[in-house]
């Protein structure tokens, strides 16, 4: 994440992934993180020598963790507490190694399909500034008036770095108001719930935090944690901000005595068919089998969606650059045909100018 400590998603797989072969192998905790602190990812070393030095005075996992936590997403911490509390650390890293490789596939996917709409919207710019300069060019071979293809006085060199400074400014304001939107949790659920109602991007988002949170209540759930913290912490892995500002008001109509279903109604981010398979679940006492399904669903539900966002992404691209084409074309047309009316206007007042001399 932008501005983050967080550790990057190719560090922590690695880093579960260590954990889960070593620990397995009946390495014990102080070994593999002292090993981690001289072999293991660039990112991951420095905190690695921090908690091997505490595991070695020591102190427990989850107690060495508390210092770094700006370094894990919560999910990792309270696991790994867990799983260092049941025995079952292989096992839980090797759960949190798919976890943060289904993360990994699902956003290099993303950026993959992504890629080709945005290539094609900045060489739309640059092809579009380019005009602007020729035809400045042309203007002044020609000695005529300069021609802006998009308006606004935009001609010649000076019309083409203005309008790049004007499009990537935007686009940098655009980048910074949202920086500054989500400073804090509240700020942050305003503008995920606004992007939730996007055609096309929010029912990408959605299906990917739905995705987030199925798996990560599947896994707490799997632990034996207790529901409160299991779906609070779940609510939290959605990696939405919309979701996790409902964490502790679920949490507390848990603990008033409502069941699962009843308690994230309220939140309106679950739809009614998701409702009725938890309440189906809940009843069967089958819930973290039934979540781990939800997740492959809303896994292939996000592929889905993910496609159709590219798709329309490249869509709203082309659709900009016809429009600048259509403009300028226009533009063009008309500046030909105005110079061709004040020509054959000026023309016969030429000819009696040159006849009253006479």
């Amino acid at each position: 994440m932008l501005f983050s400590k967080q550790l990057p998603l190719p560090a922590l797989i690695e880093l579960c992934r260590s954990l889960r072969h070593n620990l397995g192998a009946g390495l014990s905790l102080v070994r593999v993180f002292q090993q981690l602190s001289g072999r293991g990812p660039a990112a991951v070393r420095p905190v690695a020598q921090r908690i091997h030095l505490d595991l070695e005075r020591g102190e427990s996992l989850q107690e060495a963790l508390k210092p770094e936590k700006a370094y894990f997403p919560p999910l990792f911490l309270a696991l790994a507490g867990v799983g260092e509390q049941t025995g079952h650390l292989p096992e839980i890293f090797g759960e949190l190694e798919k976890y943060f490789l289904l993360q990994q596939k699902l956003w290099r996917q993303f950026v993959g399909q992504i890629i080709w709409p945005a290539l094609q919207f900045f060489a739309a710019i640059f092809v579009i500034a380019g005009l602007i300069f020729i035809l400045g060019i042309i203007g002044q071979m020609t000695g005529s008036a300069p021609l802006a293809p998009i308006g606004f006085g935009l001609t010649g060199t000076r019309g083409a770095l203005l309008f790049l400074v004007i499009v990537f400014g935007f686009l940098g304001a655009l980048a910074g108001l949202y920086l500054l939107a989500t400073r804090s949790l509240k700020q942050k659920k305003a503008v995920d719930e606004w992007l939730l109602r996007v055609p096309a991007l929010g029912p990408c988002l959605r299906a990917l935090a739905m995705m987030r949170f199925c798996l990560a209540l599947h896994l707490t759930m799997e632990t034996g944690m207790p529901i409160t913290k299991a779906l609070r912490l779940s609510l939290l892995g959605a990696g939405n901000a919309a979701f996790a500002a409902h964490a502790d008001a679920v949490a507390d109509r848990l603990r008033g005595g409502m069941n699962l279903t009843s308690a994230l109604a309220p939140t309106g981010l679950f739809t009614r068919s998701f409702r009725d398979i938890l309440a189906n679940a809940e009843e069967t006492g089958q819930v973290p089998e039934v979540m781990n399904h939800q997740a492959m669903f809303f896994e292939e539900e996000a592929e889905r969606r993910l496609r159709i966002l590219t798709r329309a992404a490249g869509y709203i691209v082309w659709l900009f650059v016809a429009i600048l084409i259509i403009v300028a074309i226009f533009r063009i047309f008309n500046n030909i045909i105005l110079q061709q009316y004040e020509g054959a206007a000026l023309g016969p007042n030429v000819g009696f100018l040159t006849l009253a001399r006479k």
